[in-house]
């Protein structure tokens, strides 16, 4: 079974890779990259598990390999 990510644990691995809050609305937060291009929507409280199809959109709208991470 593929180990579940809370929603801070989202949030810092997002920051940790130079993504930074451009907006929040609510429980939604928009992140943008300096280099990357998009905007990344988290939308959640900070103890919300994170169903495993919502992380992977994130990840990859993030443009963030899931292997990395789990080291």
């Amino acid at each position: 079974m593929a180990k579940t990510f809370k929603f801070k644990e989202i949030l810092k691995i997002i920051e940790n890779d130079g993504w930074y809050l451009i907006r929040q609305k609510g429980s939604h937060r928009q992140y943008k990259h300096p280099s990357k291009k998009g905007i990344v929507t988290l939308a959640g409280k900070p103890n919300d598990d994170i169903p495993q199809g919502t992380l992977n959109s994130i990840l990859k709208q993030a443009q963030i390999n899931l292997d990395d991470i789990k080291s």
